[in-house]
């Protein structure tokens, strides 16, 4: 008879459990980058890096149409990151696109197909947002620090800057222009002139302008770059002796006069200068000649962590419940002075009233509730501007604001639940949402008004002895009979939120 293994010889949990790989995508306007990683024991282990040259921002029309071939460079590009996700196993995974998704026109088709191509789903993130999860990328492959530190990132169609102290970003800049961007502008077909040159910083100065006394002039502050375009000035900077370890303003002016001893990009060649780099190398010295003027910086320290890696780790942060999306709705409740009591009591009723028909309505996703929890607790923001209306207000609020965490898609969700609280319902308002995503979301926010009618008498009580159930297209509330008899108006309100219903398609009953 086979003896069974002694406690000893048998594998600890840690040891039979597969390993969790996470990654992220980075969609920029010049490169494509996505991270591998692997948790161990609570730590993120670095497995693979992949960074595409796809030149998006190059195919962007003045109208922000994407070109045919820089669509095909973009979908071929996903194909091959999505092969390898799947090959190793990566089932969390967080892609963002940047610049020139943003600017581009609305385009389903092409976020379908891109989706599709990398068997994820796409965020399409601001440009505050893009540069809070850089500066997070930082702070995550440098040594910590409590000092204050000057993060820049000169992205193809963007430039980030934040101002951060130890690990947490105090102010977040993004501007409009980029290597790719500025080298098109003032080195049109490539070639190389002093012209362009002095046209390009200043057309850099010029957009500096606005946001320069925010960044400047900051006492004991350590001035960091990341990502293609610093990155690789630092290393033609050494393998030409400029430097030895990060750069300055001398050192980048150097090596203008270098690149303007060629006529033009294609001709461009220096030792540790990509030919994918050169391209857009012109327009990228330009903005980083003048961000070291501007900012009065001395010398610039150069980091490995950028974007991607803030990908990474807040994707990390999520998964172990450090969601910076939460830090945001708490500070958003402070900052327009929400009713956190009936905040709560409203949050409660709805994720109550949630996971009675979660399974019946198809929920599957995690986002629901969460997305739920926080229109609720957030539901009261516009009464900081005006009582009447303030549905209304909130939802401007909270698709406009700058909400740290929050993709575009998900803040456009936000708002839509908050503004239609109350009043008649906008079922057409949801077509600005993906189609998998509008009946969903249209049932969350039938779910809200339920939630914020049920606790209009704003009572610190407990929540009310309700049972929701549902079925296709058709609620039903059943009711302690003594709780509706004490409560009249209450009555009222959901004979009322019947005829709203049925505007839409869904019928209401109370038992």
């Amino acid at each position: 008879m086979h003896k069974p293994p002694a406690a000893a010889d048998r594998l600890s949990p840690s040891e039979t459990a597969q390993p969790e790989i996470i990654a992220a995508v980075d969609l920029g306007s010049n490169s494509f980058h996505m991270i591998v990683g692997e948790l161990r024991h609570g730590q993120l282990a670095i497995l693979d890096r992949i960074r595409e040259t796809v030149r998006l921002a190059e195919g962007l029309s003045e109208s922000g149409d994407i070109s045919p071939d820089a669509r095909q460079r973009a979908i071929a590009c996903l194909s091959r990151f999505g092969e390898r996700l799947r090959e190793m196993n990566a089932d969390k995974v967080r892609a963002a696109g940047t610049s020139t998704i943003r600017r581009a026109r609305e385009d389903t088709d092409f976020m379908v197909e891109a989706e599709s191509a990398l068997g994820h789903p796409i965020e399409i993130i601001s440009g505050i947002e893009e540069a809070r999860l850089i500066y997070s990328g930082v702070a995550h492959s440098l040594p910590p620090t409590d000092g204050l530190r000057l993060v820049m990132d000169i992205g193809g169609g963007s430039t980030e800057l934040i101002l951060g102290q130890a690990a947490v970003p105090k102010a977040l800049e993004s501007t409009h222009m980029g290597c790719v961007s500025m080298t098109e502008r003032f080195f049109p077909g490539g070639k190389i002139t002093r012209e362009g040159f002095t046209k390009a910083r200043l057309a850099a100065q010029l957009e500096l302008r606005p946001v320069k006394a925010f960044f400047r002039g900051v006492q004991d502050v350590e001035a960091i770059g990341t990502s293609g375009t610093i990155r690789s000035t630092e290393a033609v900077a050494r393998e030409l002796g400029i430097t030895a370890s990060g750069l300055t303003l001398d050192a980048v002016e150097q090596l203008i006069e270098k690149v303007l001893e060629f006529d033009s990009v294609a001709e461009l060649s220096l030792n540790g200068l990509s030919d994918r780099r050169a391209q857009v190398w012109p327009g990228g010295l330009s903005i980083l000649a003048e961000l070291l003027h501007v900012l009065n910086i001395g010398t610039l320290k150069i980091s490995d962590g950028a974007l991607r890696e803030g990908l990474l780790y807040d994707l990390l942060g999520r998964l172990q419940h450090e969601d910076a999306r939460e830090r945001t709705v708490r500070a958003m409740e402070t900052r327009y002075q929400v009713d956190e009591l009936q905040a709560e009591r409203v949050a409660h009723t709805a994720a109550a009233l949630y996971a009675q028909c979660k399974k019946e309505w198809g929920f599957s996703r995690n986002i629901a509730g969460k997305v739920l929890d926080w229109a609720a607790r957030l539901h009261e923001i516009g009464l900081d501007i005006s009582h009447d209306g303030y549905q209304r207000h909130g939802a401007y609020i909270a698709e406009h604001a700058d909400m740290p965490g929050f993709p575009r898609a998900e803040q456009r969700f936000l708002a839509l639940l908050i503004g239609g609280q109350r009043h008649r319902i906008s079922k057409s308002a949801f077509n600005v949402l993906p189609d998998g995503w509008q009946e969903p979301g249209l049932r969350l926010l039938m779910l809200l008004r339920l939630a914020v009618l049920l606790n209009r008498s704003r009572k610190a009580t407990d929540y009310p002895p309700v049972t929701l159930s549902v079925s296709g297209k058709r609620l039903t509330l059943v009711f302690d009979s003594t709780w509706l008899s004490e409560n009249p108006l209450t009555v009222a309100d959901l004979e009322r939120e019947r005829d709203f219903l049925s505007q839409v398609g869904y019928e209401l009953s109370l038992a």
